[in-house]
C-alpha cells in the first residue's frame, strides 16, 4: 500500500478538518508550575561613574552604552523563555552595598542572579570573590566580559558551590546563561510520569529537583479503553503517513493505534499534571495487553518539546528533558552496542524524534516500521545525517552525568541486522576501546554541546563523568 492509498484508509478528511496537519488537542496538559516563572536577578558591579581613565576596560569603553546592551540581551531571553528578570538600577560600588545584596538573597531568594563586573581597574573582584563564597546554594553566574579580568582574577570563583564564571567578548552569552538559570529552575519544577507497577507514590530527587510521579500500569490500558477513534486521533494517524519516506510493515489499523496512543500519553499527563511520561512499555507488550507500543507517541511528544522516555528509566527520562531545556532539540535514548571490529559505538531504540536538528528544524527522514521485538504497531526508523557531530549524555543518578562527543558514520538496517529499528553508529572521540563507554540508555544528541552540559552541572552541584 502506498502512503496516498494509506492515508485514505485512516481518513483524510479528517486531516483536512485540522489543517495541514496541525493537532488543536483540547488534551494538551498544562506546565505544572502552572503561571509560575523563575525570578533571576540583575547587578553590576563597578564604579558610578561616567567614564573610566586608566586601566582596564579603559577611556574609550562606553560603560552606559555596553550595560544597555547586556540588559537588553537579557531582557528579551527572558521574555523568550518565560523568566522575570529584575535588573538592579544601581551599580553595586562597595562592601556595604555587596553585603546588602547577600542579605537580600537570603532573605528573598531568587532563582538566579547574573552578577556582571564592569570594572578592573579599580578593581572590584573581591566583591565578587565574596559573593561567589557566601551566597550558598542560589546559581550564580559571574559575567566578565573581555577588559574586566585577568587570568589571576578568576582564579578564587573556579570552585565556588553552584557557579560559573563566564568570561568572554561575546555579549550574546547572556542569553545562553538566561536558557542555563532557567533549565536550573525548570528541572526543580518538573514533573515526570512513570506508568509502572501497582502503586501511587512521589519521589523528589536530590539536587536537581524533579518529581517521579509513579501511577499503576493499568492506568494506561484503562485510559485507553475508554479513548475512541476521533478525527483527531485519524489526523494524527495521516500525518504518520504523510511524513513518513516509506511504510513497510505496519497496516492501516496498526497506525491508527499508535496514533492513539499519543492521545492516551496526554490525557494522563493532563490528568497527573507531569510535564512528561514514561511507560513499561514492554511489560504491555509482552504479556498482549496493548496492540501497539507508545513508539511514535514519544516521537511525538519528543518533537513537541515535550518528554516520552523508554520502559520507566527516570535517568534517561531527566536527562531528556534537560536536553529539550537546554538544546532546545531531543535526545535519542538508544541501547548501547559495541562494536569491537569497527572500533565504533552502536545505538539502537524502536522510537526516535525526528526533530533531532531542532523543535523549529526540519524533521529528519523516517520509515514506518513494527516493532522489532514482538513484530506488532509501528516503530519508526530514524535516518540520522552521517559525517554529523553528536553529543553522548545521561544522568547516573541525580548528582551525575556522563558526556562525551563523536560523529554518525552509519545507519543499519533491521533486518539483516537485529536488534531496535533506528540503530545509529558512532565514532566515538577520545575512546580507544567501545567497551569503555559507560551507562546504558544514554542520549544520542546531534551537535556538540558538551560545554552547555558541563556549565549546567557547575550551576547544579553535579558531577561530570567522561563516558
Amino acid at each position: 500500500m502506498d502512503r496516498r492509498d494509506f492515508m485514505s484508509t485512516v481518513g483524510l478528511s479528517a486531516l483536512a478538518a485540522q489543517g495541514m496537519f496541525g493537532l488543536s488537542s483540547s488534551l494538551l496538559a498544562a506546565s505544572p508550575a502552572g503561571d509560575a516563572k523563575p525570578r533571576v536577578r540583575a547587578v553590576f558591579l563597578r564604579p558610578k561613574v561616567d567614564r573610566y581613565w586608566m586601566g582596564w576596560p579603559g577611556a574609550c569603553y562606553d560603560i552606559k552604552a555596553r550595560e544597555a546592551d547586556y540588559v537588553k540581551v537579557m531582557s528579551d531571553a527572558a521574555g523568550k523563555l518565560g523568566v522575570k528578570l529584575e535588573v538592579a538600577a544601581e551599580p553595586i560600588v562597595d562592601m556595604a552595598g555587596l553585603d546588602k545584596l547577600l542579605a537580600e538573597c537570603k532573605q528573598c531568594p531568587p532563582d538566579g542572579i547574573i552578577l556582571t563586573v564592569g570594572a578592573l581597574c579599580p578593581n572590584y573582584w573581591p566583591l565578587a570573590d565574596k559573593f561567589a563564597a557566601e551566597k550558598g546554594d542560589l546559581p550564580t553566574i559571574i559575567f566578565s566580559p573581555v577588559g574586566t579580568s585577568f587570568t589571576g582574577h578568576q582564579q578564587a570563583t573556579r570552585k565556588a558551590k553552584k557557579c560559573f564564571m563566564a568570561s568572554t567578548q561575546d555579549h550574546g552569552w547572556l542569553a545562553d546563561g538566561m536558557r542555563l538559570l532557567h533549565a536550573t529552575w525548570a528541572m526543580k519544577t518538573t514533573r515526570i510520569c512513570l506508568v509502572n507497577g501497582d502503586k501511587t507514590l512521589d519521589q523528589r530527587l536530590d539536587v536537581i529537583g524533579t518529581t517521579l510521579h509513579t501511577i499503576p500500569l493499568n492506568r494506561w490500558t484503562e485510559e485507553a479503553a475508554k479513548l475512541e477513534v476521533s478525527d483527531e486521533i485519524k489526523a494524527l494517524a495521516a500525518r504518520f503517513a504523510k511524513t513518513a519516506k516509506k511504510i513497510v510493515e505496519p497496516k492501516p489499523e496498526d497506525v491508527l493505534n499508535a496514533a492513539k496512543n499519543y492521545f492516551i500519553a496526554k490525557r494522563i499527563m493532563a490528568a497527573e499534571k507531569c510535564n512528561g511520561i514514561s511507560l513499561n512499555c514492554l511489560g504491555l507488550v509482552q504479556s498482549r495487553r496493548i496492540p501497539c507500543p507508545p513508539c511514535m507517541a514519544w516521537q511525538t511528544l519528543n518533537n513537541e518539546g515535550s518528554l516520552g522516555a523508554c520502559e520507566c528509566d527516570w535517568n534517561a527520562a531527566i536527562s531528556m528533558r534537560l536536553c529539550a531545556l537546554l538544546c532546545g532539540r531531543p535526545g535519542f535514548q538508544q541501547d548501547p552496542v559495541p562494536n569491537t571490529v569497527n572500533g565504533t559505538f552502536i545505538g539502537a531504540h524502536c522510537t526516535s524524534a525526528t526533530k533531532l536538528h531542532g523543535f523549529d528544524q526540519p524533521a529528519l527522514p523516517m520509515i514506518l516500521r513494527s516493532h522489532s521485538e514482538s513484530e506488532i504497531g509501528v516503530s519508526p526508523q530514524v535516518l540520522f545525517p552521517v559525517g554529523e557531530a553528536v553529543t553522548v549524555m545521561k544522568f547516573s543518578g541525580p548528582k551525575q552525568i556522563i558526556l562525551g562527543t563523536g560523529q554518525v558514520v552509519a545507519n543499519i538496517d533491521t533486518p539483516p541486522c537485529g536488534g531496535c529499528r533506528t540503530s545509529v553508529e558512532l565514532k566515538m572521540d577520545n575512546v580507544a576501546d567501545p567497551r569503555d563507554c559507560k551507562g546504558f540508555h544514554q542520549l544520542f544528541i546531534l551537535g556538540r554541546h558538551e560545554r552547555q552540559f558541563q556549565t549546567y552541572c557547575q550551576l547544579a552541584g553535579i558531577e561530570v563523568v567522561p563516558v
